[in-house]
Formats: structure tokens, sequence, C-alpha cells
């Protein structure tokens, strides 16, 4: 019996000095979360639109703009004069994108447009609009009638022009066209399908000329330039993933894993300490019942690695998160009738 106390006693010691040898990398690992919850709500107008899939801030900080289903993109002037229409495609008629809207064999999308990504050029004051069925568009400061800059390459269709963000010093806007073969009214279909005929492409406003920097992808959404200005991040929808697509330096013009991501990822924003607040439709092999609370979001650092969570109610399927200097977090949704602003606590 003493020969197995013994025993018994270097196992606890080898226990212990384990536990404590690893304890400062377990704690590293720990991965902040705060519960948005009780966040507030900028309601969209009457509740006759939904969805304000991205959201925007001008050079100014006004704001925020939003893009919403029925094809316009709004922009919120505080409490007293509430939501103004801001710009809309070509040719927008309201009435017609209204009635189209009571016809159950139409999809008013195709009629009217639905804008998705949404960024600033602060410098010149345009905004560049990813339209799901229009292409790239943009429209000058104070808003207007937006212009159709590119709604084909290389005589292929855009199909699902998704997300957008700008290079703030060289003005080329980098833009995701998800799918040549689904719009977006078919969007479960380009995951259920693994269809990879995604495209990452650039617009250089000094030529006026698109290309594609990599055709293929499966599933390109939001996309983001990186603080240096030398990596895109993307954000690949179906396979739960963020990649990073070189734009300069010695590996120009290849892309690499970037992030593994307990769920499917929409927009691609930065955050304020040099990483990205990646929103999620929902978790990997989420069941619809059961704790009414799953992650809308994560901040994923410089180095891939996931540093904080945002969660909420299942109800809420977040497209974008925006972080501003006051430390609020806007929230973009997919269908919601409203825009969240969420405080950390």
């Amino acid at each position: 019996m003493g020969c197995n106390m013994s025993r018994l006693a270097k196992a606890v010691i080898s226990l212990t000095i384990m536990v404590m040898l690893f304890m400062p990398a377990a704690m590293a690992a720990t991965v902040a979360s705060f519960d948005a919850t009780r966040s507030q709500r900028i309601p969209l107008p009457d509740g006759s639109v939904r969805g304000p899939e991205s959201v925007a801030f001008d050079g100014q900080g006004h704001g925020p703009y939003s893009g919403v289903s029925d094809g316009r993109v709004l922009k919120w002037n505080g409490d007293e004069l509430g939501w103004t229409t801001y710009t809309s495609s070509p040719d927008y008629n309201s009435d017609a994108c209204r009635l189209a809207k009571l016809r159950p064999a139409t999809n008013p999308e195709t009629l009217c447009g639905r804008p998705l990504g949404l960024q600033f050029h602060h410098k010149s004051g345009y905004l560049y609009i990813a339209d799901a069925y229009k292409g790239l568009m943009r429209v000058g400061p104070g808003g207007g009638e937006a212009t159709v800059l590119v709604s084909e390459i290389d005589d292929i269709p855009l199909r699902f022009t998704n997300g957008v963000d700008v290079d703030q010093i060289t003005g080329e806007v980098y833009f995701t066209d998800s799918s040549i073969n689904y719009d977006r009214s078919q969007h479960e279909l380009v995951t259920n399908t693994h269809d990879a005929t995604g495209r990452l492409l650039v617009y250089d406003p000094e030529t006026t000329q698109v290309r594609a920097l990599q055709a293929g992808m499966a599933y390109p959404n939001g996309v983001a330039i990186s603080t240096d200005r030398t990596h895109l991040v993307v954000a690949s929808t179906g396979p739960c993933k963020l990649l990073k697509h070189w734009i300069r330096g010695s590996k120009a013009g290849t892309t690499e894993p970037f992030a593994d991501l307990p769920g499917y990822p929409d927009n691609v924003r930065p955050d304020r300490k040099g990483g990205y607040w990646v929103a999620l439709h929902g978790e990997k092999n989420e069941r619809p019942f059961g704790v009414d609370n799953h992650l809308l979001a994560v901040r994923v650092g410089a180095n891939g690695k996931i540093a904080e969570e945002m969660r909420g109610p299942k109800r809420v399927k977040p497209s974008e998160i925006i972080e501003r200097a006051d430390g609020n977090l806007y929230i973009g949704t997919m269908d919601g009738p409203y825009v969240g602003v969420a405080t950390r606590k």
C-alpha cells in the first residue's frame, strides 16, 4: 500500500507541475466576450424597408449611411430629421419598386437593385456601392442618382456584387462578385452547391479600368484592406474562412489562408487595433432550439487569431460590424428593421 501511495503522490505532483506550466498559455488563449443583447436601435423609416446590410460613415463622421431592401441608400441625420434618401440606382422609380414588392412572382431587387457593401473615399467624398444586381456604383458628395461604374468584366456580367473597400491613399476600389452562376436571391445555393466561381476585383478610378485579382473563389463576400495597405482580407462565406490576398510586396498576387471561423462570415471591417471585425450569419451547425444566444461576430487580430466575441439573440443575423472611435459598434443586419448600436460593458 505504501508503494501505491508513493505512485499516487508522484502522479499528483506531476499533474500539478503540468497545470502550472500550461496555465499561462491557457490564460493567454482566453477570448474576451460581451453580450450585445441590450444594444440600442436606430429604426428604419415606417417599417417599410429592412436589411441595413452595410453601415458607412463619411469623411466628416456623418451617418450612418445604409443600403436597404427597396434599393435605396439612406442617411441617418439624427433623431430630429431621421432617415433621408441619399442615393439610388439610375432610373430608380419608387412607385414601381413599391408595386413590385406586391407581386409574388417578381423579384423587386432585380428592378430596384439591392445595395450591399458601402464605403466612402474620404478625400473625394465619393460613396462606392456594391449593388448585388446593378454592379459597382458610385455617387458624389451630397448624394443623388448613382452611376454604374462596372457591370461586367471580361464579358462576364457581375451577378452578385457584394463587398467593397477603398484604398484611402490611391482611391482604388476593391470589391467582390460572389458567384457568376447565382444571384443574391439564390445565395443559399452558392453555399449548398460549393460554388467556387466568385471573383475578387479592383477598379481604378484614374483609368476607369477594372481587373480580376483572383477568380475561382468560394463565395467571396466582405473585403477589407489592411492597415498597412499590403493585403486584403476576404471573407469566404461557405468555407467559414478568411483569406489574405497580397496586393503589394514580394507576395503580391497570391492568396493564402488567414483565419478559420466558428461561423459563416459576411462583411469584414477594421477594428481599432490593426485587426478586423467579422459579422457572422450564424454558427457552424447551429440548432434553432436551445439557449437563445449565439455568436454575432468575432474580432480577429492581425495574427489571424480570434481575440474577442460578440454574442446576442439567435434572431439577429449580423451582416457588418463597424467600430467607431467612441467605442460604439454599429451593427448591420441581413433583414432587420433597424441598425444596432452596441457598447462593450
